[in-house]
């Protein structure tokens, strides 16, 4: 059975499908992998966490459903007197 979710991919401007973990994994229990965190050696401080994606789930399977277009240049340029996450007034 698929396990298929549409979503926004910035690096290529399009409207992707892709694979998701299977739900009822053992493994991954539908995370899809499993988070490692890791320490320094020296310190013991936390120094990182390593992701071991999970077999059930192939992240590289997308496929591009629609490519998106570049917003016009006049869209595009920024005007420092309007800040549109400004609170409004009242």
């Amino acid at each position: 059975m698929a396990r298929l979710r549409i979503q926004f991919s910035a690096c290529r401007r399009a409207l992707i499908l892709t694979d998701t973990p299977r739900p009822d994994c053992s493994d991954c229990e539908g995370e899809g992998g499993t988070a490692h965190d890791y320490g320094d050696y020296e310190t013991g401080e936390y120094a990182g966490t390593d992701y071991e994606p999970c077999p059930c789930w192939d992240q590289t399977r997308c496929w591009t459903l629609l490519p998106l277009p570049r917003r016009p240049r006049w869209l595009r340029r920024q005007h420092p007197d309007i800040d549109p996450w400004a609170e409004p007034p009242f």
